[in-house]
This record gives C-alpha cells, structure tokens and sequence, in this order.
C-alpha cells in the first residue's frame, strides 16, 4: 500500500500517457463522424469508428480508475507519514521543553562558569565544559529539528490537498466520460438500426469487399511463398545483416512506430463476424485497417528494402519492405515515393493514401514473419 514517492510520480505519469493516447484516438473518432452526422444514412464505417470509439472510452475509464486507485493509495500512504511527522514533531518538542526548563533554572551564566572553575582537575573542567557546550547544541539542533519537521508536515499536507483535487478531478471525469460511453452505445444502436433496414445493399457490398480481399491474400501469400522460396534455395545464404535486421526487429516486437502519424484501428486482424449480422463471417483480415486523416503520409516501421511496388484493385497502390526475415505491407497509397530496391530508415516516408471518403483515409497494413501472418497490434508501440 505504502508505494515510495517516485515510484507514484512515475506510475501517476504512465498513467496520464496512456489516458492521453486513448483520448486523442477518440477525438479522431469523433472528428471523423463530425463529417458523417450530416449524412441522412448510416454506413459500416460509421458503426466501425462508433465500435472502436466505445473500446477506447471503456479503456480510458479503466485507465482514469486505475488512476484514482494509484492517487488514493498514494494519500493514504501521505497521511501515515502526516500522522508519523505529528508524532515525531510531538516527541521533538517534549524534549526541547525539557531543555529551555532546565536552561531557564541554570540561566545565571555566573554560576554555569563557576561550576566549571570549581572542577577539580582539568580532566574534569573539561568535561564540565563539553557538557555545556552539547548542551547548547543539542537545544539548537532540538529546534532546528522542530522547524524542518513542521516544514515537512506543511510540504506533506499542501501535496495531500493537491492529491485530493487530483482525486475528484480524476472521479468527476469518470463522471463525464461513462455519460459519454452511454451516448456512444446509444449512438451504435440507431446505426445497427438504420443498417439493419437495408441488408440487401450491405450483404452486396459485403461480397464486393470480401473479393478484393480475397485477391490481396491470395496475391500477398503468393509473394511471401516466393520469398521463402527463394531463402530456402541451395544457393541462397542468408547475409550477418539480414540476420541481424531480424533480430532488431524481432527484438522491438511491441515498440514499432504506427504507419501513419495518428488515427483509430477500424478493422482488427483476424476472422470476425459482422457488426450488425451477426450470422455473416467477415473475409478473413490479415492485418489490420487504420483510419487517418484525408491524404495521410505512410511511414516504414522500420529499416528494410522495398521488395516490391504492385497495384490491386480495392487498395490501389501496395508496398511490401522486407526486413531480414520479416515483411511488412502497406496497402490503399495513391502517391508512392519509393521504387523497388529502395533502401529504408524508420520513419521514412513512403508516399500519401487515396482517399477513402471527403474527410478521411485509410491504410491497410499487414505484417508477416516468414509464411506466418502477425497481429501488428501485438507489434506496434500503442
């Protein structure tokens, strides 16, 4: 219960991060169906951002919870250390009152001189005397003790009182943001309504959708079983550098920068059943869509070589950067920057997204180790 003081500053820190990183990703959301509320129809998309728009507030609360956690037992473990201080500062003055009565019997500075004169050696002059003088510093050390020790408890109460603003600051934003959740749900109900009215034109688009994504499996899985090939020819010898760009890679598992600067994952990797019907299986996605701004710059995630530039139909233009034994894909870019055989860096930029609607983007991205497709989530930093 009782966490040091730094460790409450850092985990207060940490805290305040993450709940930063979930609201901006909802105020993308938000801005996102801005644009869609003046639309008299509601689409999948819509319910997508509405879905992940609910994720996010149920994790900020979660978070905002911990928080308050973390600050109440932060104030317990100040309080005990009040009450400590109180009682030490108690104990303090007890004994300093001790030294000023006796100091006020043997004020007469004659007297304290003549008792030392009267010694009868030197030896004991001398302790006489250093007697005196301890007793003189241990009054002003009594009292000094007695300054810093109120000083402490003052500095401890002010920090107490912050904590407990902190507190109901951190509740009154509960507060608001589970109202918020329940318009959010409220929200996602009349959008499964208006999509429940015309499942003829959702399933035709449903089909539409599941085709295209077929075609870039197929052609992706056919690229990768190309590549793997190719390392498991006779001929073939795997360079220090290509293993060691797989090391790093694998080693930064989790830590990876996002493709695009900021924006929601819409369309989570994995076989998923529709949001609306849910008797429809969703095409199996092997990545994951992230929905941006209008025009978004696309990032490399790491160091590599461009393997290949190819178009598809449905994610307009592709790259595809190998790093050692890894691959990562991304999809739907309308400008490229880079060719095949381009070398690099992290954070180099790739090219621009087409646009999905008026106001909005989105990258499909995928990330492979070999022939085995990965969850990006589990690798990129958020």
């Amino acid at each position: 219960m009782l966490l040091p003081a730094a460790g409450f500053a850092q985990n207060v820190t940490e805290q305040e991060k993450k709940k930063r990183q979930i609201e901006q990703e909802i105020e993308f959301l938000d801005t996102q169906l801005a644009s869609t509320l003046k639309k008299k129809s509601a689409n999948t998309n819509d319910l997508n951002f509405i879905r992940r728009k609910i994720t996010n507030r149920k994790k900020l609360l979660a978070q905002i919870e911990s928080e308050i956690k973390t600050i109440n037992l932060e104030m317990l473990r100040k309080e005990f250390e009040i009450n400590r201080l109180k009682g030490s500062l108690g104990e303090l003055k007890r004994e300093y009152s001790k030294l000023i009565y006796t100091a006020y019997k043997n004020r007469d500075q004659s007297a304290w001189l003549m008792y030392v004169l009267a010694s009868e050696n030197l030896n004991q002059s001398y302790r006489r005397w250093a007697y005196f003088k301890e007793f003189n510093r241990s009054m002003q050390n009594r009292a000094s003790q007695i300054k810093k020790t109120a000083d402490q408890i003052d500095s401890e109460v002010n920090a107490l009182e912050k904590m407990k603003m902190s507190s109901l600051k951190a509740q009154d934003q509960k507060s608001r943001e589970f109202k918020k959740l329940q318009n959010d749900e409220l929200g996602a109900k009349r959008t499964i309504t208006q999509l429940t009215q015309k499942e003829k034109d959702v399933r035709k688009q449903l089909d539409a959708k599941r085709r295209e994504v077929e075609r870039l499996n197929r052609e992706i899985e056919r690229i990768m079983a190309e590549a793997v090939k190719e390392k498991k020819s006779v001929d073939y010898k795997e360079s220090a550098a290509d293993r060691q760009l797989s090391d790093k890679f694998e080693l930064n598992r989790g830590k990876l920068p996002w493709p695009v600067k900021r924006g929601a994952v819409v369309e989570e990797f994995g076989q998923h059943n529709h949001p609306v019907f849910k008797n429809i299986k969703l095409p199996f996605n092997n990545g994951v869509n992230i929905a941006t701004d209008l025009n978004a710059e696309v990032f490399a995630v790491f160091d590599g070589v461009v393997k290949q530039v190819l178009v598809m139909p449905g994610y307009n233009q592709c790259v595809l950067i190998q790093h050692g034994n890894f691959y990562t894909f991304y999809c739907k870019l309308d400008k490229i920057k880079v060719k095949a055989g381009s070398k690099v860096k992290t954070g180099d930029s790739l090219g621009t997204l087409a646009a999905a609607d008026e106001k909005s983007s989105v990258i499909h991205f995928q990330l492979w180790n070999g022939m085995t497709k990965q969850n990006p989530e589990s690798w990129i930093s958020r």
